[in-house]
């Protein structure tokens, strides 16, 4: 009879801790995700408290896709900068033909944050894993299809890949019974 006793303490113990964790919410849970990351913690906390309307209550689910729609709009600011490139008379037809590749590449990516976003809603997070390995994929292809170095293109592909990295963090931390 003790023996079956102490088996169902440890049971409640257990899950109250784990249902407890599940529970941090908001600030607490962006320091704890955050400090999963710890080269991009600053950066991390800034872009996950960034939402006015998520960040306070946010799980993370919603600190997902925080950071996506911040991803997303990099990618936004990329293809911008890349379309005006493109336009450039005085260009290099290498550099323009990279830049075009680029340009398809980038639309890749920011379908493939929406497909992201859209697994990461219906709790399929092996998929969202996968949807956001090919956006990064996607910007590691624009890099290279580029011959040279430009620096505004460079450093925001340094960002978006910063920021799906911290989806990355942030897909790891959820609970294994969510991945299917």
């Amino acid at each position: 009879m003790a023996k079956i006793f102490s088996v169902m303490v440890i049971c409640v113990i257990v899950f109250s801790h784990q249902t407890s964790a599940e529970e941090i919410k908001g600030k607490a849970l962006i320091q704890n995700v955050c400090n999963l990351s710890p080269n991009n913690k600053d950066l991390c906390v800034q872009i996950l408290s960034s939402d006015p309307s998520k960040s306070p209550n946010a799980d993370l689910t919603d600190l997902a896709i925080v950071a996506l729609r911040v991803a997303a709009k990099n990618a936004s600011a990329i293809l911008t900068d890349v379309k005006m490139l493109i336009d450039d008379a005085d260009l290099d037809p290498e550099i323009q033909q990279g830049l075009a590749d680029c340009k398809e590449t980038i639309l890749d990516a920011e379908s493939q944050l929406e497909d992201t976003i859209a697994a990461l809603l219906v709790e399929a997070d092996v998929d969202a894993q996968t949807w956001l390995k090919a956006a990064l994929a996607a910007i590691t292809t624009c890099d290279d299809s580029i011959p040279g170095n430009d620096d505004v293109l460079s450093v925001k592909s340094q960002m978006f890949r910063k920021l799906c990295n911290i989806v990355v963090v942030i897909t790891k931390a959820m609970p294994t019974s969510r991945i299917i």
